[in-house]
């Protein structure tokens, strides 16, 4: 199955941070980094190969100055074989020194002069060389200056042990040298011997053969104040001077800096592309927000990917909590739950009719609103059904407005009959009233006759008080209504509403008693009074009874009216009020406000003519009061009207 998201509603982005805007700077940071750390690493190795430079150099002098030292001690032990030889010789002259083989080898090798002296440092016996030995040198050594010279001494004893005198073998120190071997180490160094004086003794200096680089220089041990001086012939390649490593690194540096360059210009990019689409959302989403028709996506499984604006306000839901929703769905009504699954089905099935379909939603508030849905494929770039895309469009409004042409049309007729009726009433009112009078007139005769001729007939006298009451009652009905026919002003007295309660409920008596009806009163017994249309109140109170024992009949268990009368304080002109309450345990009002239910020919009941109601408000308000309808806390339906208590009346109670 082919998944698609939907285009989600468009949420504006926070401004890049600082870093985030620096990120096209990487690709030079990183090669600055790297250039860092070669270099980093090739200033280490240099210092390493210095070092190493160092240590193989003083390895170097120690061992030319190792072998000097070498030759000296050589030189000392055959000096030493002479005095051994000289041991036991009474006396040795200089012609016997000079003939001994052991003399001649050493002068041939090195010695240029040998002194036998006593204790007394007197001269035995003198020995030298004859003619200069030429040493073949084998290390280019060239002497530069001559004369330099040391001496080896060794103790001659006689044949009892006792000191005999010292031998003293003199030698060139130029001489010493060119019998070293220094080969090895003119390969690496041009080698100088300097005196203390700065004097350069013997050297390896060629103008073939140039030393470039650093020089060091070592005191002689083995020679008092002569100094070994080494300079190397090839100078260290340090990695700055090299050309190749440097236009490599500056090579990496141009590379990292393009890098970034390009970098930059496709965050650039990005970003126009980014702000473009981000701008084409937002005009898409104002475009789907501001239209009259909700819409919505939906996948193959019915599951709701995206609705606008329009349709959240339209059911009640916010986008959050509808996006994700598989069916059945929270706006559709209970009732018709299983109705609305099998219509969803056809319409994933693609069986919508493309004329669309009409039907019934539920808002979250509980009210009922009529939608028109007209279903379309949702297609993806490729050209596949990824699912639906509805546009729902609320024709409640036009529904509405046809039932009320529909109900005014009929109201219109009903207006008509009722007319009709009214002025039927009003003749009749006019015809009745005379009878009436009579009627009320023989009755009270009547009744003072029966009570001068039968004074303890009491069921009797009952009856015929009941008889001239009613009559009385409905000569008056009958006055108001010719007065309320008539342009004449209602007549209006001083009253308490408690009295008037009363005087309702025994109309009402039989009804309540038939029906079963529990009352309950909580008048209160402070009211003041008020200046009503007496009988026009107590036809409000009457009809609010009436409605509610009506509402009762269809109740099971305990029917309860409860009436209430109160003093209180009209909120909006801060004025006193009387204050009726009639409250049942019914069914309530089932969402139905007190101007529905005031609405001309607007009744629950099926033979109700929708008229009492609106009567009732009208009296209430043409007493400058209110009529006001809720839900009872317990359940219920709760009525109630005030009638404000006038300024006379009030500095009166109060006086």
């Amino acid at each position: 199955m082919t998944v698609s998201t939907a285009p989600q509603p468009f949420q504006p982005t926070a401004p890049a941070s600082w870093i985030n805007r620096q990120l096209w700077l990487l690709p030079f940071l990183l090669a600055v980094f790297f250039v860092a750390m070669i270099a980093y690493w090739a200033e280490a190795n240099d210092a390493q190969e210095q070092s190493a430079y160092q240590n193989t150099l003083m390895a170097d002098i120690q061992s030319v100055e190792m072998q000097l030292m070498g030759r000296q001690d050589i030189e000392r032990t055959k000096l030493r074989e002479v005095a051994h030889k000289l041991v036991g010789s009474p006396s040795v002259g200089d012609v016997a020194l000079q003939s001994l083989p052991e003399v001649a080898a050493g002068m041939d090798r090195l010695w240029n002069r040998l002194v036998w002296i006593d204790a007394d440092n007197q001269v035995i016996a003198r020995a030298h060389r004859e003619v200069l030995a030429q040493t073949a040198s084998t290390d280019s050594l060239k002497i530069q200056s001559t004369g330099q010279a040391e001496h080896f001494v060794v103790p001659v004893t006689s044949i009892d042990g006792k000191p005999a005198g010292q031998l003293l073998a003199r030698y060139e120190i130029t001489d010493l040298l060119q019998s070293t071997d220094l080969a090895w180490l003119n390969r690496r160094y041009q080698v100088d011997f300097v005196s203390e004086l700065g004097e350069v003794i013997a050297t390896t200096e060629s103008p073939i053969k140039v030393p470039r680089g650093s020089r060091y220089e070592k005191p002689l041990a083995s020679f008092k104040d002569t100094t070994l001086r080494l300079t190397q012939f090839e100078a260290h390649a340090s990695w700055r001077t090299n050309a190749r490593t440097m236009a490599l690194l500056g090579g990496l540096l141009l590379l990292g800096g393009a890098a970034s360059q390009l970098l930059r210009r496709e965050m650039v990019r990005v970003k126009r592309a980014v702000m473009a689409s981000q701008t084409e959302a937002a005009w898409r989403q104002s475009m789907e927000d501001s239209a009259l028709v909700g819409l919505r996506a939906r996948d193959p499984d019915g599951r709701i990917l995206y609705v606008n604006k329009t349709l959240c306000t339209m059911v009640g839901y916010s986008r959050e909590e509808l996006v994700g929703l598989i069916p059945p769905l929270p706006f559709w009504p209970p009732e018709a739950v299983d109705g609305m699954m099998a219509r969803n089905m056809n319409t994933l099935a693609g069986e919508s009719p493309a004329e669309g379909f009409e039907t019934r939603w539920r808002h979250r508030d509980g009210h009922i609103l009529d939608v028109m849905i007209f279903e379309a494929p949702l297609v993806n770039s490729h050209g596949v059904r990824i699912g639906w895309m509805g546009s729902i469009v609320d024709i409640s409004e036009r529904k509405a407005l046809e039932e009320k042409e529909r109900h005014h049309v009929e109201a219109m007729a009903q207006h008509a009959r009722l007319n009709d009726m009214g002025l039927i009433a009003s003749e009749l009112a006019h015809e009745l009233n005379q009878p009436l009078t009579s009627i009320a007139s023989y009755s009270a005769g009547l009744e003072i006759a029966l009570k001068k001729r039968l004074p303890d007939e009491s069921d009797l006298l009952g009856a015929v008080d009941a008889v001239h009451r009613n009559a009385k009652k409905a000569g008056d009905i009958v006055n108001w209504i010719r007065r309320q026919s008539s342009r004449s002003e209602s007549l209006r007295v001083a009253c308490n509403l408690n009295v008037l309660v009363a005087e309702s409920l025994k109309q009402r008596k039989r009804q309540i008693e038939r029906n079963r009806i529990q009352m309950h009163l909580n008048l209160a017994p402070d009211l003041p009074m008020v200046t009503v249309d007496r009988i026009g109140v107590e036809q409000v109170i009457a009809n609010l009874v009436r409605n509610a024992a009506d509402a009762l009949e269809a109740q099971n268990g305990v029917r309860s009216i409860w009436i209430d009368s109160r003093l209180s304080e009209d909120a909006s002109t801060r004025n006193a009020t009387v204050e009726v309450l009639v409250r049942d345990n019914g069914p309530g009002l089932q969402g139905r406000t007190i101007d529905m239910l005031c609405s001309t020919f607007y009744s629950t009941k099926t033979n109700g003519m929708g008229l009492g109601l609106g009567i009732c408000r009208a009296i209430v308000e043409s007493h400058g009061g209110r009529l006001s309808a809720g839900d009872a806390p317990p359940g219920g339906a709760e009525i109630s009207f005030t009638i404000p208590v006038s300024q006379a009346i009030q500095e009166k109670e109060f006086q």
